[in-house]
């Protein structure tokens, strides 16, 4: 059997002791590399990968339903850097809150309304729930009517969520589901809404503020919220029955309504449409 060596061959007139030998102070050292650990990207940085992306379907000229929550923020502030360094223009934004209001005037972003734009380019807002049809729970944040204005105005809808807000069914994540009712007889609305859903373990509660009285919404509506132990099935049908209660302003089903939904998790940005 041949034997092969990668090692150089040495000759005979040549002697060991005429090899010649790096210093000390050349010679290589070993050194210890200790894996650093990446760090989890928060709740917080999936949502603003989600806005940032979003943002791409920003251009200029155009009118826009600014959204209102804590990952709408993130598009918000973006669009204001943009704007401020000149890679948009003449951008108008309908806001849908108060809050975003108040945001995009500190940003410089020019505001206008539905009375004077009834028609918008695009929307971008958050939501609480999205499901397999990308029909959404939203409101959470207590702007649903005026959200719901803003983006069944828009010729394009996207959402923006992290991987969290993802349900089988709305519903699904046992938390709120938004009604907003007038303030006059609302319990009188609370126990309607709780028997509507009886049969889906629906628990109906008035929405308190930090204060501990109720929360009174941009349109000084109040706001019950709906707790389900099992996921709607049929959501036009409960949207449907919801609006029928007279006192009911709105509910937080937004169905049908979103183009594309940007959902970052940790393995990255997925765009989900229809």
């Amino acid at each position: 059997m041949t034997s092969l060596s990668f090692l150089p061959t040495l000759h005979h007139s040549t002697s060991a002791h005429f090899l010649p030998r790096a210093p000390k102070s050349l010679r290589p050292r070993a050194i210890s590399i200790k894996a650093q650990a990446v760090p989890a990207l928060t709740q917080d940085d999936l949502k603003k990968l989600a806005a940032d992306k979003a943002v791409d379907y920003v251009k200029s000229g155009m009118v826009l339903g600014l959204g209102t929550g804590s990952t709408a923020a993130f598009v918000v502030d973006k669009i204001g850097q943009l704007l401020k360094t000149g890679e948009l223009r003449d951008i108008v934004g309908i806001p849908t809150s108060k809050r975003t209001e108040e945001q995009a005037k500190s940003l410089n972003i020019p505001l206008t309304t539905l009375d004077d734009h009834p028609s918008l380019d695009l929307a971008i807002d958050g939501a609480d729930e999205v499901d397999p049809e990308l029909n959404l729970v939203k409101g959470r944040g207590g702007a649903l009517l005026r959200e719901k204005m803003v983006e069944a105005a828009s010729k394009s809808f996207v959402v923006v969520a992290d991987e969290t807000k993802l349900v089988s069914g709305l519903g699904g994540s046992k938390l709120a589901m938004p009604v907003e009712v007038v303030q006059f007889c609302w319990k009188f609305n609370l126990v309607r809404l709780q028997d509507l859903f009886r049969e889906l373990g629906c628990e109906a509660k008035l929405r308190e503020g930090e204060n501990g009285k109720p929360y009174i919404t941009d349109n000084f509506n109040y706001i019950i919220d709906l707790y389900f132990e099992t996921p709607i099935k049929d959501g036009v049908s409960a949207g449907t029955e919801i609006g029928k209660l007279e006192g009911v302003v709105e509910h937080g089903l937004f169905l049908d309504m979103a183009t594309a939904v940007i959902i970052a998790g940790k393995t990255g940005v997925e765009v989900k449409s229809k």
